[in-house]
């Protein structure tokens, strides 16, 4: 069976967490039998690749703009699938899934995987809002699958669209912790192990790491280290910035491999603050390292299933202050249950809804 990926920038070693999904997902399938290849958009690609762990790579040129790239490389990856004969294309969160009717009509069958509400992200004005929402609508309307990543995402799914059937629920994985030291990796940054608190996402304003840096200030002992970086550089992003490096956070930039697992071995507290969330795959990843975490209310980190002491109001910094302080001081992290998260299993029900089953 032939599968075309697209919605995704591209695998591997690009930042996002529909690109960590599908870096996970697809070299497993690809070890299932599948013939997959993964459309990459071009701007976002710094290697030469053309496949990956038995997952093909084909890079297509996108505008690198907020409002058209998407859409634009959806497009034209959807024209690569029907020349290659395709048998699904399978396409990745509701901004692209805009182009399901498109794909349809051009006789593929598709999937779509439901990241989250995108409509709700802050940095969207009311035209881009509108046109996710009628993504959503399309990609649920129009797929012949549809997986969502949550609980919530059905109940969106269902409560807005009145669809039940072929919607298969298969939560975001996570790998095998691989815990190391890298002693010249910390020397580099300034911190000790476990003297530091993690913060691991995009620098995008509903991942509201701003609250993280104002609730910080007066907590005594640790370093602040936030791990990551913005796909587009703008007003937030830069503010951030500088006001992390004012109150003495160490700013890593986007890391992977060695650097991002020591980080994670050693971190004496995971927080993430965010307004929105499908299914978020740092909180997960932080998990897995047995780390104590501190996330926001919101219905997707909620579903995760948390001790109270682990959740704050969303944006209530003296509220996010105070539980952090306590958990830094506290015991150590519980035992978390991961086997529902396990990307072996995971490939192995995204392999059935290729074939058009239930799971």
């Amino acid at each position: 069976m032939k599968i075309v990926v697209t919605g995704t920038r591209g695998i591997p070693d690009i930042m996002g967490g529909v690109e960590t999904h599908c870096e996970q997902l697809f070299p497993r399938l690809a070890a299932l039998g599948l013939d997959v290849t993964v459309v990459r958009r071009k701007s976002y690609v710094s290697d030469s690749l053309t496949e990956w762990k038995g997952v093909k790579l084909m890079d297509i040129p996108a505008p690198k703009k907020k409002a058209f790239e998407a859409i634009v490389h959806t497009f034209r990856a959807i024209n690569y699938a029907v020349k290659e004969h395709a048998d699904r294309v399978h396409i990745h969160a509701v901004g692209p899934a805009l182009l399901a009717p498109y794909a349809k009509l051009r006789g593929l069958r598709v999937v779509f995987t439901h990241h989250g509400p995108d409509y709700d992200r802050e940095k969207w004005g009311g035209a881009a809002r509108f046109m996710l929402r009628l993504g959503e609508r399309m990609g649920v309307k129009y797929a012949d699958d549809v997986i969502v990543i949550s609980e919530v995402i059905r109940h969106i799914v269902k409560e807005k669209y009145g669809r039940t059937h072929h919607v298969h629920l298969i939560y975001n994985g996570v790998p095998s912790p691989l815990a190391c030291d890298y002693p010249e990796y910390f020397e580099e940054l300034g911190i000790e192990p476990g003297k530091y608190v993690l913060g691991m996402c995009r620098f995008v304003p509903e991942k509201r790491l701003h609250d993280l840096v104002a609730a910080f200030k007066g907590i005594e002992g640790y370093r602040l280290v936030l791990a990551g970086d913005a796909d587009f550089e703008d007003d937030y992003s830069r503010k951030l910035k500088a006001d992390a490096r004012a109150a003495g956070a160490v700013l890593t930039g986007f890391i992977r491999g060695r650097k991002l697992h020591a980080l994670l071995s050693h971190a004496a507290c995971y927080v993430l603050p965010s307004s929105h969330e499908g299914l978020p795959i740092a909180l997960l990843e932080a998990m897995s390292y047995g780390n104590k975490v501190l996330v926001s209310d919101i219905p997707a980190n909620l579903e995760v299933g948390l001790s109270p002491e682990n959740y704050f109001h969303c944006g209530d910094t003296a509220e996010l202050r105070k539980k952090l302080t306590a958990l830094l001081s506290g015991r150590e992290a519980p035992e978390y249950d991961m086997r529902k998260y396990d990307w072996d299993a995971i490939a192995g029900q995204v392999y059935k809804v290729y074939e058009h089953q239930d799971i």
